[in-house]
């Protein structure tokens, strides 16, 4: 998960320029002087190919996002990736065998950058990395052909998931797949992932994050990337 450097104004506190909540588009609405171009035409040109390892990592944030009932996004620059109702922070990482360029050979499953410095406004960048999550969903796009690979069918995910002390024990900031399928046990699928992560975060030690009540993003110091 990337994060930032600390800004002019970090670790001070009364900022001179602080950002309102996000506005929240339907699409339809018109970029002034572009002659009609739409905040819809926008997003088809930022997110058109669900293949991409950026954008395949924000898929399978939505999903955790959706599976768990979270309120809102979490801030791009937070330390974890979702906030659940009950407080659990949530980091996802995205892997998968099939990319959007032509290969010789199936990728090597890896999720990577499972530590990270944290940065918050108030107090900038932290001094070294951490693991900042309770439960952590590693994420697999199981197609092995592009004929199979249907960027809509939530079927082709399996869901690898479990606690902030598994993780941590490994001691790594990557994994590859047969560590993930020995520390997470058998995957479920999307149908069963909300339960998993419900599962694992009792077994987590840490306190659980309030969720905001006004739909604004949970505290934190970016999203799960392939």
């Amino acid at each position: 998960m990337g994060t930032e450097s600390g800004t002019a104004g970090a670790g001070r506190a009364g900022f001179a320029h602080v950002p309102g909540g996000p506005v929240v588009l339907t699409g339809g609405e018109e970029l002034g002087g572009t002659g009609g171009g739409t905040v819809l035409d926008f997003w088809r040109y930022a997110l058109p190919d669900l293949r991409t390892n950026t954008t395949r990592g924000l898929l399978a944030e939505y999903l955790v996002h959706r599976a768990v009932g979270a309120r809102a996004r979490n801030e791009e620059w937070a330390s974890f990736d979702v906030l659940s109702p009950d407080g659990l922070r949530i980091e996802v990482k995205t892997s998968a065998y099939l990319q959007s360029w032509g290969q010789a050979r199936h990728s090597r499953i890896t999720f990577s950058r499972l530590r990270g410095r944290t940065w918050s406004p108030e107090e900038g960048s932290s001094d070294g990395p951490t693991y900042n999550a309770d439960v952590y969903v590693f994420a697999l796009h199981t197609a092995l052909d592009h004929a199979d690979y249907d960027p809509l069918d939530v079927g082709l995910w399996q869901f690898h998931v479990t606690d902030l002390a598994a993780v941590a024990s490994s001691g790594r900031a990557s994994l590859g797949l047969a560590t993930v399928r020995r520390i997470c046990g058998p995957p479920v699928g999307y149908d069963r992932l909300a339960a998993a992560i419900a599962e694992a975060g009792r077994r987590s030690p840490e306190p659980a994050v309030p969720q905001p009540e006004d739909g604004g993003s949970g505290r934190g110091s970016g999203p799960g990337r392939s």
